[in-house]
């Protein structure tokens, strides 16, 4: 019986979409997740809800303690994790409130701890494969509830994860662009980095709130704006979530 991870980005991170909702206080090994899970269901289905910022947001993108999240996801129980993130966007054709159901990542974090494996059993080394990191299943469910829906979206996108809190220069910007990157946001590599390597099948639709720095048309990226764009299309990503939870 599936039992779904939900990680909640900015302005996700506590919706009103469960039936019988209780919160859930644990620690891992790895030291507490974000936030206390709140359990519940959604159209039948077993639900957990992890705020990755913490339920007020006042966690950097750094020091968010990705090991005990998906850790503390993986103690009780959850077979299957959704990720929802704000992202700037990299290319023109996907615009402010478009959708993009992530396929690939380039990760360009350098501080954080992003395996759970700190040390090998003798002879016995642990590399996990990465190649295709985003769970092909998830990821279809989710595109043919986009097209349901009629929502604006891209059935795959390559985003880069930074180590904010800064975002980028212009110089960055167009680097990204020119490495082939197709979102960028702070979050999204390290979670699936460690979803996959504690085995737990993983996909993330990511929500365009704005340019990033590369056009010179317009303001560069700011957190008011990319609050605004993502407060009036959040409905769309709860929607997106209530719809696909009982099919998986």
């Amino acid at each position: 019986m599936a039992v779904i991870g939900i990680i909640g980005g900015s302005g996700l991170d506590n919706p009103d979409i469960f039936s019988n909702p209780r919160d859930e206080k644990l620690t891992t090994p790895y030291g507490e997740p974000s936030s206390p899970l709140k359990h519940g269901t959604i159209g039948g289905t077993e639900v957990v809800l992890l705020g990755r910022h913490g339920r007020e947001h006042t966690i950097p993108p750094t020091q968010v303690n990705y090991r005990a999240n998906i850790a503390a996801l993986k103690a009780v129980g959850c077979t299957h994790i959704v990720a929802t993130t704000a992202v700037g966007s990299l290319r023109e054709e996907i615009g402010r409130g478009d959708l993009v159901i992530i396929d690939q990542f380039i990760d360009f974090t350098k501080q954080r701890k992003m395996t759970f494996h700190e040390s090998f059993e003798p002879h016995n080394p642990v590399h996990t494969p990465m190649a295709d990191p985003y769970d092909s299943r998830l990821r279809s469910i989710l595109i043919a509830q986009c097209k349901k829906q009629n929502y604006r979206f891209h059935e795959k996108g390559t985003v880069v994860t930074i180590e904010g809190p800064r975002f980028s220069t212009r110089s960055e910007s167009h680097m990204f662009r020119t490495l082939g990157a197709d979102i960028i946001n702070m979050s999204i590599s390290t979670e699936t980095i460690l979803a996959n390597e504690i085995g737990i099948p993983y996909a993330a639709v990511a929500m365009s709130t704005d340019y990033d720095s590369w056009r010179t048309d317009e303001e560069p990226v700011s957190w008011e704006a990319i609050s605004k764009v993502f407060a009036e299309n959040a409905e769309k990503v709860t929607t997106l979530l209530t719809g696909i939870i009982p099919q998986i």
